[in-house]
């Protein structure tokens, strides 16, 4: 494997920007880096959890900033109980910074009831993909609802913690004979954390994956902790290769857990780390 410092292209401008985490949200004298998408790299997103203790405005600036345009939508910015009038007008401010709301969650289910409150959320949103999890006794009728909507369900593995799905194996075994619109959003962190390797991983579960959250762990342990991506354990190149295989079209969203700090040199980090490893594969 080549040299960290070979990989980051982007993350060593994005250090030298001062932090927007307070002040005003809009920075100025600051030109975007153009994403890559019509190069052919993955689509890059940002999971919403990483903008815990942000205002939307600080969010759309830290977005702007390291060129990312895609989000997963967590609840804190937006109640599942919120009116379309609320919805509409939180949408419209990302809609005028170019992002788009790819998705909704993690949304917890212990409730037939609950499965179908985040089914209307997406709708009202305007989103095809909740990020969930479901109790098992629920996932028929999660089936039933990913049917009747056309709205995708991807369930999220949550570590060795997790008493539902500690890993993506787990996850699968839940939903193989389920409707293929059942599928799971891959936290590689917590996968590295629960034993799985998430190379592996993407090669066995293959199109049941349909949202990724990207971290690295300091160790592959279950008292491993979030880190920048290229920081850890996990081998971005063979996770890059591994996607490039099964030709992966969802989202890799950066999702930044240290929440007590400004997100952004993180995700800039993170960023520059995992697009200079698939600039270098490519060009390889």
């Amino acid at each position: 494997m080549a040299s960290r410092r070979e990989f980051i292209t982007l993350s060593s401008a994005a250090a030298t920007m001062p932090s927007i985490f307070v002040g005003s949200a809009q920075p100025a004298n600051i030109l975007p880096v153009k994403n890559s998408f019509d190069a052919g790299l993955l689509q890059l997103g940002v999971a919403g959890y990483s903008f815990l203790n942000c205002s939307v405005d600080q969010s759309i600036a830290i977005m702007q900033r390291v060129a990312i345009n895609a989000m997963s939508l967590k609840d804190f910015y937006l109640p599942l109980d919120s009116s379309q009038e609320k919805i509409d007008e939180l949408l419209s401010k990302f809609k005028s910074a170019s992002i788009s709301i790819y998705g909704v969650g993690v949304i917890y289910m212990k409730s037939e009831n609950e499965v179908d409150h985040a089914f209307d959320y997406a709708k009202k949103v305007g989103v095809n993909l909740i990020i969930c999890s479901p109790a098992y006794d629920l996932l028929r009728h999660l089936e039933q609802r990913v049917r009747s909507t056309g709205i995708r369900a991807a369930i999220h593995n949550h570590g060795p913690e997790d008493k539902l799905y500690p890993g993506p194996n787990d996850v699968y075994e839940r939903i193989k004979d389920l409707d293929r619109g059942v599928g799971m959003c891959l936290d590689i962190g917590h996968s590295m954390r629960a034993g799985v390797d998430p190379a592996k991983a993407v090669i066995m579960f293959g199109n049941r994956i349909f949202d990724l959250h990207i971290k690295d762990v300091s160790v592959a342990a279950p008292g491993g902790k979030s880190i920048e991506v290229g920081r850890g354990v996990i081998d971005f190149s063979s996770l890059i290769n591994n996607l490039r295989k099964i030709d992966y079209k969802g989202r890799c969203s950066f999702e930044y857990e240290n929440i007590m700090k400004d997100p952004l040199p993180g995700i800039a980090e993170s960023e520059g780390y995992f697009r200079g490893v698939e600039n270098a594969l490519v060009r390889s």
